[in-house]
Formats: C-alpha cells, structure tokens, sequence
C-alpha cells in the first residue's frame, strides 16, 4: 500500500510542482518566497484552509492508517485560484527553470522511495506537502552556482563598460526610478548620446543584458536603473557599474516586507552613492535630506526639490508642471546638471516628457471612457497622484477606481491600503475592489468614503463591469494589477 502512496504522491506533485515553481520564477527565483505565497494561499479563503487541514490530518493518521495518507495528494487539488499554467504571468521554461525543476524532482523522488523503502507514510508524504518549501530549498542550493553562471555575463557586461567609456549615471529609489531614467535619457537627447537600461532591467543580470545588448560604441552617457531587495545589492552591482553620477529619487514603504524598516531602506539604497563622484539626492523626504547633508562631507551633492517649483542645487528651475511627477522630474533635472548640461538647454523638451508604460497614461477606451493606466508597481505616493490625475479627467461624468491595492509594504501594508481606500471611496463614484489579497482592508476603508462598492475576484472581471457600467464622459483609474499568482 506504501507504494501505492507513494506513486500517488508522486503524481500530484507534478501539477503541485508547476504551480510553486511559476511562483519561484515570478518571484525572481529567491529562496523563501514559495513558501510565503503557500501560507497566503491558505488563508485566502475557507476551501483552500480545510484542503491544507486534511493535508495535516492525512500526514498525521496516516501513522495509524496508512489509507489517511491519501488525503494528501488528493489536497494537491489546491489551492483553489492559482492556476497551473497561469494567464498573467505563465511559467518560461527557462534553463534556470530546468535546473530548479530538475533538483526539486530528484529530492522529492529520493524522499519518496527512502520513505517508502522504509514502511514511513510520513517521510513519503512530509515532501509533498511541504512542496513549496522543497522548492525554497533548492532555490538556496542552486543560489551559488546561478551566480557563477551569471559571472562571465557580468565580465564581458563590465569589459565592455570600460571599452566604450560611457559616463554612468545610476538612479535609484523607492519608486519612479524607471520614470526618471526616462526623463534623463529624453532631456539629454540632443546634447550627449545616451542608452538606458530599458523597461525595468534594474539587477544584476538585467543590466548585464542590457549593456551587452545595447552598448556601443560611441554611447556617451548610460543610465541604468538600479532596484535591490536587500542590504548589498546596490553596492555589488556599482562593483562593476561604476557610477560617476548617482541619483536617489524618493523613499517610501515599498519592498518594507523584504527590508522591514524604512531606515534599512534608505541605507541599502545610499549604497549607489559610495562610488560616485557626484550625488543627486531629492531632499523632500526627511531621510533623505539627513543623507545629503551627511555625504555632503565627502563627496559632491546636488540637492533638488520640489517644496517651491524645481529646485535644483539651490536655485529655483521652473514651476511644478501638470501631469508630471515632479521629483522625478526634479533628480533628472539634477542629473543633467551633474553632467555639466545647461539646463537652459534642455527645459524646453520637458513639454515633450515621454509618458511611462502603464505609470499614470491615459487612453480613451472603446466605449468612450477615459482610462488611467498606473498598474506598474504602485506605491501610497503614486496612487494618491494618481487620484488627482483622476478628478481632472471624471469632471463630466462617473469615476471609479479598480485596484487590488498595495503589496510589499510589510507592517504598514493593510493600514496604507485602508488609508488609500478611504481617501479614494470618498472622492469618487465607484470603487472596484479586485482579488482577496488586500480585500478586508480595501472593504474597511472603503467604508467610510461615499462611494459604491464591488468587489470582484479577478482584474478581468474588473474590466467587464467597467465596459458593462461606463460611458462617454466617465474616467477609470487602474491602480496597480497583480499578477495572477497572488490570491
């Protein structure tokens, strides 16, 4: 009977397996996350918490009867909701991928055929139910080897760096790095010639991508964005991107699950100042403002501000404009100033600002309704813009806004999505509440705003009920999307 179980386990960790694996592969591969997705998905809701309780009960009667196992790999049904191929973000069967896949299926199959050599239902089952901690596990074994793989990228990435002789501008932040990177690379357009790192290519190996891929000869100027999930990140990468200008655009709560504190956040991110020759730092933040003064000592900085217009290095550049977020415009502004361009020079293209994929851009839809798109990322200072983005389009008719709220913001997630709910339910007409994953906090602020209330399980139900509920003259704001791995 043991055998049976055992290839019956082994079965259900095959559809288990590809599940958890695409959130290992949507979660940039790190160690720890499968296992905190498998914890939310079962409290997501009361189906997916009783499927994991007959999983408990199976692995623990099954001492008694080994006909209980069963319950285990019959529990490998769930969790209810996440897909196995998945539609917003279907699993790449990438080498990395293989070679994850690979190990996590030669560990299972050794502990299944040891348990079962043994007459032990519970060293069979243990491995099927802990799956997504299995695959954890073989992420931090395989985490040494990745980035060995990933050295000889990173050296041709560096030699080339220093072939071409490209000035590098490094910009960082909480949030608005890609939309800053935008601004310097089309403000500079005319005065150097410039390459950025394109979409959000913001680690290790996307940037050496990005260098191999699109580096030139003749390229005078590289802006590469830098993004980091934790202390040393940054600092590493600046080993072999050596900035001769780096810039901070802004702190906030974003990624505070990963770093915990915002002090943490600031000292990991200030990692892209230690090589640089010139600093550009917006001083609007308080943490910020106490960095500047602090390298101040050691090295140059440009302080901007948007407190009265733009200022930059102490003099007031130009008024805050419309329709543009103005600290990151402000540290592009800064930037151009580091690199010794007259910003009399390049003002006049700010007019002509690209507007950055799915960050705030407006479309009209097919029915004739207005549609902000601000799904990439979304923080409590973004989301806020863009609810004034919103008011200034819904003048003449309904306004809603369709969001699964805010994620990776740690202790202060469920207390900035309930704030923003609050806030949005009380300025608009409509507000569309999407999944489960911020959902009693979304509910609880909501609540006390006057705005009607629909809560729907996935953004392609959201869609429907906007095509379904809205008109010529109405405005929707999309507020962040997550992909479908998160309930």
């Amino acid at each position: 009977m043991i055998w049976v179980l055992a290839g019956v386990g082994a079965a259900a960790a095959v559809p288990a397996g590809l599940r958890w694996l695409r959130v290992a592969q949507r979660e940039h591969y790190l160690a720890g996350e499968v296992t905190k997705f498998r914890l939310r998905w079962s409290q997501s809701g009361v189906i997916n918490f009783l499927i994991d309780i007959a999983a408990v009960f199976g692995v623990i009667y099954s001492i008694i009867d080994v006909r209980w196992g069963f319950l285990v790999p019959l529990a490998q049904v769930g969790p209810i909701g996440l897909p196995v191929k998945g539609v917003t973000s279907p699993l790449a069967w990438t080498d990395r991928l293989r070679r994850v896949a690979t190990l996590t299926g030669v560990v299972l199959a050794a502990a299944l055929f040891t348990g079962a050599a043994l007459d032990q239902p519970v060293i069979v089952l243990l491995p099927v139910v802990l799956l997504p901690s299995l695959i954890d596990l073989c992420l931090w074994l395989l985490a040494p080897y990745e980035k060995r793989l990933g050295d000889e990228w990173v050296e041709k990435a560096a030699a080339r760096l220093r072939a071409v002789g490209a000035e590098v501008v490094a910009i960082t932040g909480s949030y608005g790095k890609t939309t800053t990177k935008s601004h310097v690379a089309h403000l500079l357009t005319g005065s150097k010639r410039v390459v950025a790192s394109p979409a959000s290519f913001n680690n290790r190996m996307g940037l050496a991508r990005a260098v191999n891929e699109n580096l030139t000869p003749g390229t005078e100027v590289f802006v590469a964005e830098m993004g980091a999930y934790g202390p040393g990140e940054i600092a590493e990468l600046c080993e072999w991107i050596p900035p001769k200008v780096a810039a901070m655009v802004a702190i906030g709560p974003v990624h505070l699950e990963r770093f915990g504190t915002i002090e943490s956040i600031v000292r990991s991110k200030s990692e892209i100042l230690d090589r640089a020759e010139v600093g550009v730092v917006c001083v609007d933040h308080p943490l910020l403002d106490g960095l500047a003064f602090n390298r101040r000592q050691h090295m140059r900085i440009i302080e901007v501000s948007t407190s009265d217009g733009i200022v930059v290095d102490g003099a007031r550049v130009i008024d805050l404009p419309d329709g543009v977020f103005a600290a990151n415009l402000a540290v592009a502004l800064g930037i151009c100033s580091a690199l010794g361009v007259d910003l009399a020079e390049v003002i006049p293209r700010i007019h002509s600002l690209p507007v950055a994929e799915h960050r705030q851009s407006v479309t009209t839809g097919g029915a004739g309704f207005a549609i902000i798109d601000d799904t990439f990322n979304s923080n409590p200072v973004g989301a806020r813009s863009a609810l004034k983005t919103l008011a200034g389009l819904g003048e003449e008719g309904k306004t809603v806004v369709i969001t699964p709220g805010m994620v990776e913001l740690g202790p202060v997630q469920e207390e900035e999505n309930r704030a923003f709910a609050e806030e949005a339910s009380s300025q608009v007409d409509h507000f569309v509440i999407v999944g489960r994953t911020n959902r009693r906090a979304l509910e609880q602020g909501s609540a006390r705003g006057s705005a009607s209330v629909t809560v729907v399980d996935s953004r392609a139900e959201a869609v429907a009920w906007a095509r379904a509920n809205l008109g010529p003259g109405d405005a929707v704001l999309y507020e962040n999307d997550l992909p479908d791995h998160y309930p």
